[in-house]
């Protein structure tokens, strides 16, 4: 039964039971695009670049793959760390996504972790800063070889939380993000909080917001199960 999805259709709603959750951090629990586009727009702008190509293409991935995406002429770590500074100074407008606090708190902490692009110090400041719990086993761009979209991040978020990959369910706000989670074999349930949904069609399901569902913690068998609107 792990892992199972069911459609109740005269319902209209989804129920997916899994082991455990990963979620993605920026554009899923915290609302960053007040600061990633001020920080990444003035990067692109000293460098000649195109502000909107840059920040389009920087949520979901790691800031030195962005960057050598984007300008691989540049020494992309050397940028790296001067755009990880800025964004860890930065932090107006950062604020938590409607449904994140609830949905943490019920969630027991074994069962679920953050599975970011984002290096530790900055997933680290910016929970903090909206007042979202620090997990332990945070799986962050300072515990991979290779960033979303490859499969590594996720496989390494199962294994944080001890359980397969494909007993897992992630949130996900980025296409790299979804791709990187169905690569590792998890089902996705894409937000549209950052990209629209025909962007997120790799998704298993699309909510618009952590609102559109409800956990239940006590579904028989150690599952959790959650209802999508």
């Amino acid at each position: 039964m792990a892992g199972r999805l069911l459609v109740c259709h005269t319902q209209q709603m989804s129920v997916i039971t899994c082991e455990a959750v990963l979620f993605d951090l920026d554009g899923v629990l915290v609302d960053s695009t007040p600061c990633v586009t001020r920080i990444w727009s003035a990067w692109a702008v000293e460098h000649r670049l195109d502000p909107a190509y840059v920040v389009h293409v920087a949520h979901g991935q790691r800031t030195v793959e962005t960057v050598r995406k984007v300008a691989p002429h540049l020494n992309a770590p050397h940028e790296a760390a001067i755009i990880e500074e800025r964004e860890i100074e930065d932090t107006e407008g950062l604020r938590v996504l409607p449904g994140a606090p609830e949905l943490l708190a019920v969630l027991p902490a074994d069962r679920y972790t953050i599975v970011t692009s984002g290096t530790r110090r900055l997933a680290t400041k910016r929970l903090q800063v909206v007042g979202l719990p620090v997990p332990a086993n945070m799986v962050t761009a300072d515990d991979v070889t290779r960033g979303k979209p490859d499969p590594e991040p996720y496989l390494k978020g199962a294994a944080a939380v001890g359980f397969a990959a494909s007993d897992c369910l992630v949130f996900e706000d980025a296409p790299s993000g979804i791709r990187a989670a169905k690569a590792a074999g998890t089902r996705v349930i894409g937000v549209t909080t950052t990209y629209q949904a025909e962007e997120l069609t790799d998704a298993d399901r699309v909510i618009s917001s952590l609102l559109n569902l409800r956990l239940r913690t006590d579904a028989g068998d150690g599952l959790l199960e959650l209802a999508l609107s």
